[in-house]
């Protein structure tokens, strides 16, 4: 197993790169495989949520040492983001891109969920899986209405389209979006591994819509980039608060320089296109060297060895593959559960005055205007049908009319639940 403890590091001068390093050759929108674009779009995330990290250590630090330390490694890590943003190229329009983000949200939530030892964790990750993969199928039919071009040409045949917990259901009461975090002392390395890069994830695909989804060019696509937008702010909370809360931010920055290491060593071993994993290749090495940084920082102010927070070895890489199967069994199983407070449950068990139904009331009391609706309906209006791509039918047979938009599934109590 790869050990980046056992690696030796470059001088932290030595990461620090030119303008020719920082400006890549961007990958062709057409050609570049889709878990290429995967890639790109995560490590983005998870290097906009070190600097985020390392911003909000620095402005609660007083020790100037310590500070300039984390500008040092701030620095490189601001390099690694544009270099790793800039892979995109200037073809790619910001809802075709949004499709890739998507699909990020899918295929990794699917791949944590079936990794984490964690029931708690795990659980959290199958509810989410299920509100993201309904944005795909979304923004799919608004790509498909605008632009008339077919979402599965971009995902290829990776991820299937097609509703999941439809997303008017969503939106939940604030209260229920807080949960309980993990205890990183007890934990597994892979809880923590995945806890933080769902967190990340989550939060640059909520970084990404607020940014661009107020400058789509008609309404109807920046109201539904405002809707999804909502919700990934939701899930960004719910994520979140799985982080122990009890961590030092010392070991906070080892944990992120960690995650960091691991992700550039899982997708250095399955990148396709060898330009970009190039980069990974030289990203792992610089941060083999601020993951050395960040245990001497550790050891120096808090008194800790690194041993205390990680082991040396890494787990089982993360590797992109095909999720759709385990997706479907989760959406046959648990499209109709929502929250109380901590728990997941059925929407059929809560009582008529649970907070759910009226915050509801207050969001959604007129379906009609609800953007993720809207968009499929102007697109059965105009269609006949709406957008899919599915290899079968779909697992709950509520969601199966190609016609009608379910806005009831998963938010209103219902008296069969219609499942295969």
């Amino acid at each position: 197993m790869f050990n980046p403890f056992d690696e030796k590091p470059i001088t932290l001068s030595d990461t620090m790169m030119d303008w020719d390093t920082i400006y890549p050759e961007s990958y062709n929108k057409t050609t570049a495989d889709p878990y290429t674009k995967v890639r790109v779009i995560l490590m983005n995330g998870i290097e906009v949520e070190s600097i985020m990290f390392s911003h909000q250590f620095h402005r609660n630090c007083q020790n100037n040492d310590l500070r300039r330390e984390l500008a040092m490694l701030r620095r490189c890590e601001q390099q690694q983001q544009k270099r790793i943003d800039w892979l995109s190229p200037t073809d790619e329009t910001a809802l075709e891109k949004t499709i890739a983000y998507e699909q990020v949200a899918v295929d990794l939530t699917a791949w944590l969920a079936q990794h984490e030892p964690d029931p708690m964790v795990k659980a959290t990750l199958d509810f989410l899986l299920l509100e993201d993969f309904d944005h795909l199928y979304r923004y799919a039919n608004l790509l498909h209405l605008d632009s008339s071009i077919p979402a599965q040409s971009l995902v290829k045949e990776y991820v299937e389209i097609m509703p999941g917990r439809p997303t008017i259901a969503e939106h939940r009461h604030p209260v229920d979006t807080v949960h309980r975090p993990v205890d990183f002392n007890t934990a597994d390395v892979r809880t923590k591994l995945n806890t933080l890069i769902i967190v990340s994830a989550e939060q640059q695909t909520m970084n990404f819509y607020m940014n661009v989804g107020g400058l789509y060019y008609n309404d109807l696509g920046r109201q539904l980039y405002q809707e999804i937008a909502m919700i990934e702010e939701q899930h960004v909370t719910h994520y979140g608060s799985l982080l122990d809360p009890k961590a030092t931010w010392l070991e906070n920055l080892l944990l992120h320089q960690y995650v960091e290491c691991f992700l550039y060593y899982s997708f250095a071993q399955d990148e396709t296109d060898k330009h970009i994993r190039s980069i990974w290749e030289q990203c792992l090495e610089q941060e083999i060297t601020h993951l050395h940084t960040a245990a001497s920082l550790l050891a120096k102010f808090e008194n800790k060895d690194w041993r205390q927070i990680v082991p040396g070895p890494f787990p089982e890489p993360l590797h992109f593959k095909d999720t759709r199967e385990y997706l479907r069994k989760v959406l046959g199983e648990q499209v109709e559960l929502t929250v109380d407070l901590e728990d997941f449950v059925n929407v059929n068990e809560l009582p008529d005055e649970h907070r759910f139904f009226w915050y509801q009331s207050r969001i959604n009391h007129d379906v009609n205007t609800v953007p993720s609706h809207v968009v499929i309906n102007k697109h059965q209006n105009k269609h006949q049908l709406d957008y899919r791509f599915q290899t079968e039918d779909h697992p709950v047979a509520n969601l199966r009319d190609r016609r009608a938009d379910n806005t009831d599934i998963g938010r209103t109590k219902s008296e069969v639940p219609q499942y295969v």
